[in-house]
Order: structure tokens, then sequence, then C-alpha cells
């Protein structure tokens, strides 16, 4: 699966958000000031050919949905960041955010139980 670009992973963030819809409904879904039509127009496009997105046809009208779930698409984006800036270390990913300062208590405790969560079902499959 082929990385997006900021503006086609800025389109897939709001069609992921509206599910399907017309070009309209997505450029709707932009802050002020939005973007062209056109420019949305061409960002579609590029992901229809990339496979991201798919459309059916009423008249000449097309509405557009999702091929590829955000989930299955975090997790592509994920291992790429894990291997391009952790030297494909999740420890060291971890690390790095439980490092953060910016993280709260509650987040530090969060992201423990949900570490200890996996260790149990870890042990529990052997």
């Amino acid at each position: 699966m082929k990385e997006l670009t900021k503006a086609e992973e800025q389109v897939m963030q709001y069609l992921w958000e509206i599910k399907k819809g017309f070009l309209k409904d997505i450029v709707d879904q932009f802050p002020e000031p939005k973007p062209a039509y056109t420019t949305i127009s061409t960002v579609v496009r590029v992901l229809v050919n990339k496979g991201f997105i798919g459309f059916k046809t009423y008249g000449k009208s097309n509405e557009y949905f999702p091929k590829i779930k955000k989930g299955e698409y975090a997790k592509v984006f994920l291992k790429g960041a894990v291997k391009s800036f952790f030297n494909n270390s999740v420890s060291k990913l971890v690390s790095f955010f439980a490092n953060d300062n910016n993280l709260s208590l509650s987040e530090l405790e969060e992201l423990k139980k949900q570490v200890e969560e996996q260790i149990e079902k870890k042990k529990k499959s052997k």
C-alpha cells in the first residue's frame, strides 16, 4: 500500500468520517478557507487511481467511498514510521512517548494498562 501525501490523507480523513459522498460533500468538510473545488477533484482522482477510493456513478456525478479502512492505513503508516524513526523497534516508540513530558499521569497509566493487558493475552495464548 502506498503512503498518502498530506493532501490525500486529509481528503481520506474526511471521507472516512462521512463514509461516502459526492465531491461537494467532501469539499464541504474542509474548514474555511476551503481549497479550490478543482484541487479536491484532482486529489480524489489520484486517490481513485491509487485504489484508496471507489465510486458509484449516478448520471454525471460520482459518489465516492473509501476502499481502504482507516485502521488498515493507520497500521501501514505506523509500521513505516516505526521503521523510519525508531529503527523498527516498537519498544523505542513506546519509550519515546513514555518519556514525553507532555503525557499526563492518566495517559501514562492507560499506556501501562494496555501493555499489561497485552502481556496477559500473550501469556494465555502460550
